[in-house]
């Protein structure tokens, strides 16, 4: 079983080649060259690699993979990339805009998997985006719709608003376990595949690092390098890595790999994984002959269970799958987001009165008709009105109720950045519930959003106006 079927127009390897270091080689301002690293993924695909992952801005690695296209003419390559949008509202211009950017520079006339990243779920142009990649492959631009760094969450929520996503790339590693739980349980259910980055941490999962003293977290390692030091020092620091090495090590020898290939085979072998995707720094460091193996090898129970004994003796990574690239801490090779955004827009349209109230609108068809603010802020006082799962004329969540609560929250956030607070800064919130036999599945999305700030919390059953809504939520904060 070395392919995994995505959908019914996309079946890729179960071990990927990631291009997103060609932005490491290029970071001194040089593009590499495109013949030779296109050549160099011929090699690749030779020894059996057919998949290759790449985003618009991993540096010209959409480039070079149009000229490897373009040059060898293959059939049975899946070219899969990512869009990965500024903060901030995006129009059906910019979305139909940036679609045809990457078919230009990949040479191709439908894109294959179209992998979507948001940086800030309180900004709902996040799902003006999706919603505008739907209409473009409804239209033949692209064959399938994925998500990258996205939390379970609102990944159920896509699904349950009537997007098509067949795969969510996230972080899953030996030191990064937060796919495995409820990440695992929604893809299952929603039959969506994980395609894991970072098993092999950069390369620190390596024999060379056996035994080696703590590097320094600094410009001399490799971007890569940099990001994975977080993880190590986030996920038990290296005394504990140490442990973690030697015991991939033993396994290793009797497998007669690299602990490399024991990392990846570890994860690829996890329920719901469709692949993992192995970094290739191309015509530099290939391993092709060892990265073969992963095809092939199959773990041991006793082995699988070594390994999780280790792990148990280290530090879950704090928060849901992407949380890494919108909330600290940032395990970024930065340490922030200072790589990737310049800032972050305000979710909502503001204005102030001449009482001194400002107000934050969130432009659904209910404030203008019945003349209310999404929130008004007064002093240091932001009073968020009665808000349900209304995105300009979209039911966002569709029947879940959870669903529909996560996206209130999330309004209720953006409303609340909008007027300079943070959702932290909440004190009280008021729930509305059509149906009390679903308070359970909205109570469980409430202490979610709010298991450390707990604010005070009422919850009743009400008739809420509209058929749709299962619920309907109010808020205050105060900024300090």
């Amino acid at each position: 079983m070395n392919q995994t079927k995505l959908s019914d127009s996309l079946t890729i390897s179960k071990a990927l080649i990631g291009l997103w270091q060609i932005a490491d080689l290029e970071r001194g301002g040089v593009k590499v060259d495109p013949i030779a690293t296109a050549k160099a993924m011929h090699h690749y695909y030779e020894q059996g690699f057919t998949s290759f992952d790449m985003a618009d801005h991993y540096g010209s690695a959409e480039e070079v993979a149009g000229v490897f296209h373009k040059t060898y003419g293959l059939k049975d390559v899946q070219l899969l990339t990512k869009w990965v949008p500024s903060p901030g509202r995006v129009t059906p211009a910019q979305i139909e805009e940036a679609v045809k950017r990457s078919l230009q520079r990949l040479q191709l006339d439908q894109i294959q998997l179209m992998q979507f990243h948001a940086w800030n779920y309180a900004d709902p142009s996040w799902l003006d985006a999706l919603m505008g990649l739907q209409k473009l492959k409804e239209q033949g631009l692209i064959a399938n719709i994925g998500l990258t760094n996205f939390d379970e969450a609102h990944l159920n929520m896509i699904v349950q608003s009537g997007i098509d996503i067949v795969s969510n790339q996230v972080c899953y590693s030996l030191l990064d376990q937060r796919a495995a739980q409820q990440m695992t349980s929604t893809c299952l259910k929603h039959n969506i595949k994980i395609l894991a980055f970072g098993t092999v941490a950069g390369g620190f999962f390596s024999e060379k690092w056996l035994g080696e003293k703590e590097p320094l977290l600094n410009e001399s390692l490799t971007w890569s390098q940099m990001k994975y030091k977080r993880y190590i020092d986030a996920a038990g620091g290296w005394d504990w890595y140490q442990q973690l090495l030697l015991t991939l090590h033993a396994i290793a020898k009797t497998h007669q790999v690299s602990i490399a290939t024991i990392a990846s085979a570890y994860i690829k072998n996890q329920p719901a994984v469709g692949g993992v995707i192995i970094g290739a720094r191309m015509g530099q460091s290939e391993h092709i002959q060892e990265n073969k193996k992963l095809f092939d090898i199959s773990l041991s129970i006793t082995e699988q269970e070594n390994i999780q004994k280790v792990l148990s003796l280290g530090n879950k990574i704090p928060g849901d799958c992407g949380d890494e690239y919108r909330k600290p801490p940032f395990l970024t090779a930065s340490g922030d987001l200072s790589h990737h955004v310049k800032e972050v827009a305000s979710p909502y349209p503001t204005i102030q009165d001449a009482s001194g109230k400002t107000k934050a609108l969130s432009g659904t068809s209910w404030e203008t008709m019945a003349g209310y603010s999404r929130a008004v802020r007064k002093g240091n006082r932001i009073l968020v009105s009665g808000t349900t799962a209304t995105h300009g004329t979209h039911l966002i969540g569709g029947n879940d109720p959870a669903a529909q609560a996560h996206f209130i929250f999330d309004k209720i956030e953006g409303a609340i950045q909008s007027l300079g607070g943070t959702l932290d800064q909440v004190v009280r919130t008021r729930v509305f519930v059509k149906d009390i036999s679903q308070w359970e599945p909205i109570a469980r999305a409430h202490g979610h959003r709010f298991a450390n700030i707990q604010p005070v919390n009422t919850m009743v059953q009400a008739n809420l106006i509209g058929d749709e809504y299962l619920v309907e939520i109010e808020a205050e904060a105060i900024v300090e």
